[in-house]
């Protein structure tokens, strides 16, 4: 009986302040979640004709929306997994170099530097692409053909423009490298100082504390980041339509001129000229990429939930 007049007296005395603040924040969690129940409904209400659409409608070779969708969402996740597997050890290393390792005025002007890749736009990352990595890429693609071509992966015949699966993958790992860092060295910093002291001495060299306190420690906050840039490959656009030349096609090697494209590409190359049941096709396409993104970011959440009782954050 006391208690809850003690929460009646507090809720009534409370100010407007906090008022206006605590329904500020409820209204904000409440339209988030509208406006993602609301792109959800508009992509299954306009992806309907496209499930029941006959085989005419679809380019190429297939007859239904499966086949044709396939390879996209093959494509989509290849690429995005071949970028997260090169950007995930460097930035990983960037920010155990900024946290632990660099100068204080080297690890800011290092950090500043990082942080700016987020801000160049992806039509600049693919003319990059396009017009410098490509062409420089090349030559190594063929050595790595002559050398490792018995590897499925790297079997011939390399492309004549250096516009591969690979290249697309190398660009989306340098876009996505600035999130993934950032996030990754704001968790290395909140690793508690008595765990690294402890660590220190009781004899582990800097690298064993590292291993023993810092990884640890950060390793959900690193899972986030990984599911984070992961999502931001899944969904890039320009940067893969203006670097891959595409083919509707589930192809693993990674060198050749025949690519898989993604989801994104295709919405982006292939609207302009869409028309009737072809827009609802394209549409369907996103509500599948929408699916994925959706399931990549439960399978984080499950992982992270499954590592808190393992790290020292709680």
């Amino acid at each position: 009986m006391t208690t809850t007049v003690a929460a009646t007296t507090i809720k009534a005395r409370q100010r407007p302040g906090d008022r206006v603040f605590s329904t500020a924040t409820v209204v904000s969690g409440s339209l988030i979640l509208a406006v993602l129940a609301a792109v959800a409904l508009f992509l299954l209400v306009e992806s309907l004709p496209a499930f029941v659409a006959e085989a005419d409608a679809f380019s190429g070779e297939t007859n239904n929306f499966m086949e044709y969708v396939g390879p996209l969402v093959f494509g989509t996740v290849w690429a995005a997994i071949l970028a997260l597997l090169m950007a995930v050890p460097v930035a990983i290393g960037i920010a155990l170099f900024i946290s632990h390792f660099a100068p204080r005025k080297l690890a800011q002007g290092l950090g500043y530097l990082i942080d700016l890749l987020a801000a160049v736009p992806s039509v600049v990352f693919g003319l990059w692409g396009i017009t410098v990595l490509a062409p420089l890429v090349r030559p190594f693609y063929v050595t790595l053909t002559e050398w490792f071509g018995w590897f499925p992966l790297f079997e011939g015949p390399v492309s004549g423009t250096g516009r591969t699966i690979l290249t697309v993958a190398v660009v989306l790992a340098v876009m996505i490298l600035p999130i993934i860092t950032a996030i990754c060295r704001e968790i290395f910093l909140q690793t508690p100082l008595l765990h690294e002291e402890a660590a220190l001495a009781l004899g582990a060299t800097r690298w064993e504390m590292i291993s023993m306190a810092v990884l640890p420690f950060g390793r959900p906050g690193i899972i986030s980041a990984s599911m984070l840039g992961l999502g931001r490959a899944l969904g890039e656009t320009m940067a893969v339509a203006m670097v891959l030349s595409p083919s509707a096609e589930v192809i693993f090697q990674l060198l050749t001129a025949e690519n898989p494209t993604t989801i994104a590409a295709n919405i982006a190359l292939n609207f302009p000229e869409a028309h009737g049941v072809g827009v609802n096709i394209l549409l369907a396409t996103g509500l599948i990429l929408f699916l994925v993104t959706l399931v990549v970011n439960m399978i984080a959440r499950v992982i992270i939930n499954s590592r808190k009782a393992f790290s020292g954050a709680n």
